[in-house]
């Protein structure tokens, strides 16, 4: 386990380019995380699934907003912030405490809290003064629908153990959308790289 932090900051070191200022190249080091944070998840599961399928629901995930050759190069670190907040969002309340292992569920969202940091200090580079005017159109308003209504079907289901389950598969489904996402940041950075 200590190997990990070592990694991460070798990760970053490397991430400096030779101007001094860190590349909006975040794949390396977000694979990692969001590899960890699926991790966690999967660890996270308090029942069968199977129990819960009369709880099943479509959520109706806007696949445009992650598909790597769909999203404009500006608009895919808003995605992927918007995708990390909204995920931190609901796991950070009284309910989600109740439901899952207290330990697991601070590293998640420790570990969510770093690459949303990280994609921050992108936001501001990538977009300027134009990235909150940006963040709040197409692809990350639909994403605010998509989670608003896990949300909603939560309280619904009154936060039952089943509609946890059925949440945090659902969740695992986001996060591992953004793959392409990153690929799409990563032949970004190969292109700028390039002579």
């Amino acid at each position: 386990m200590a190997l990990l932090p070592s990694l991460l900051m070798a990760l970053v070191l490397f991430s400096y380019g030779s101007g001094g200022s860190v590349a909006c190249d975040l794949s390396l080091n977000h694979v990692l995380l969001s590899k960890e944070n699926l991790k966690l998840l999967r660890q996270m599961s308090k029942i069968s699934s199977s129990l819960c399928l009369e709880d099943r629901k479509d959520f109706r995930f806007p696949q445009a907003t992650v598909d790597g050759s769909q999203v404009q190069e500006a608009q895919a670190i808003s995605v992927l912030h918007e995708i990390l907040q909204q995920t931190f969002k609901l796991l950070v309340t009284e309910h989600s405490a109740a439901a899952w292992n207290m330990t697991l569920l601070d590293l998640l969202c420790r570990a969510l809290h770093r690459q949303l940091d990280d994609l921050d200090t992108c936001l501001v580079r990538e977009m300027g003064e134009e990235g909150s005017a940006l963040a709040m159109q197409g692809p990350t308003l639909a994403l605010k629908r998509y989670f608003q209504g896990i949300r909603l079907y939560l309280k619904e289901k009154k936060y039952s153990d089943c509609a946890w389950e059925v949440v945090r598969v659902e969740v695992m489904r986001a996060l591992s959308s953004t793959r392409p996402l990153h690929e799409r940041l990563r032949n970004k950075n190969r292109d700028m790289e390039s002579p």
